[in-house]
């Protein structure tokens, strides 16, 4: 009796987590953004060692992941709450079937990205309007390693949009643009400038662009002087200047076209969706084992 009733609360609770992680899968699908990825799978191993902690008796850990984990799912609530409000009206109407079909997101080229900057540098470059652009090339970059974070934007990168930004009548073209794969993820960003002695023929563009450079590895900077129109490139805090828009081109394709490569949502979230089943059939396996384990002893 005591057997089954052992096998009996294992599997409930093997039942118990596949349900929530299934429940947090859905909302994966739901908002269908790859910048949530990461926070989901977070939330999800925060899931998995609590209930782990649990099985193993370790009550304090227990407690703070559990925590933890009530935490996290508040804090996303909260970041995408325009995402969980469509889920809710979707929900609502019966639309069960719609929520289990993912957005498929376009795939962009590198070169058709790169090309647009390329072009939009060109452009400004002839008509001496100054321009700053960060390129991340690996990690996304911390806000705080910005004076100023600048504004939100999340648009796709286009020619047209970098060329308004910087257009001297608008109040976002003193800071700098921040690229981030095919999008434009804020302007206005004021960066820290570099304390190092320079040529007096560099400004305060150039200065900043070392100054993120020397502090960030995984960026690029491009630089068009107002004054004279020269492109300048920078990394690591050196500047490769100057440029012309063919030279600029191939070095973006060879330091920067791969942070621009990266699949649609719906391959990550069948690869996710892998994981989990994985992780939940170890999870299920190593309840099975405890139980039988469990019973022996008492035997």
């Amino acid at each position: 009796m005591a057997e089954n009733l052992s096998w009996t609360q294992s599997l409930l609770s093997a039942i118990d987590i596949g349900l929530v992680l299934v429940l947090t899968y859905m909302v994966l699908i739901i908002i269908g953004e790859r910048r949530t990825l990461w926070m989901v799978r977070g939330l999800i191993i925060l899931m998995l060692a609590a209930a782990l902690s649990s099985t193993f008796n370790l009550k304090l850990l227990s407690f703070v992941l559990e925590k933890l984990v009530i935490g996290s799912a508040v804090a996303m609530a909260f970041i995408l709450q325009a995402e969980f409000r469509r889920f809710l009206e979707q929900l609502g109407r019966g639309e069960i079937v719609q929520l289990f079909k993912p957005a498929h997101e376009a795939i962009p080229k590198p070169d058709s990205v790169i090309d647009e900057i390329v072009d939009a540098v060109k452009e400004l470059s002839q008509n001496r309007i100054g321009a700053l652009l960060i390129l991340e090339t690996n990690r996304p970059i911390d806000e705080r390693d910005f004076s100023v974070p600048g504004v939100r934007i999340n648009a796709e990168v286009s020619k047209e949009l970098l060329q308004t930004i910087f257009q001297t009548t608008t109040l976002l073209h003193d800071g700098a643009v921040l690229i981030r794969g095919s999008r434009v993820v804020a302007a206005g960003v004021i960066l820290p400038i570099s304390e190092r002695t320079t040529s007096r023929q560099l400004g305060t563009r150039h200065r900043a662009a070392m100054g993120i450079t020397e502090r960030v590895e995984n960026c690029l900077c491009v630089v068009v002087s107002e004054e004279t129109g020269s492109i300048s490139l920078a990394e690591r805090g050196t500047l490769n200047r100057p440029l012309t828009s063919s030279k600029l081109r191939e070095l973006l394709r060879d330091r920067f076209s791969q942070s621009v490569e990266r699949e649609a949502v719906a391959p990550q979230l069948r690869s996710l969706g892998r994981q989990l089943a994985a992780q939940l059939k170890a999870l299920f396996l190593r309840f099975i084992r405890l139980s039988s384990s469990a019973s022996r002893e008492k035997k």
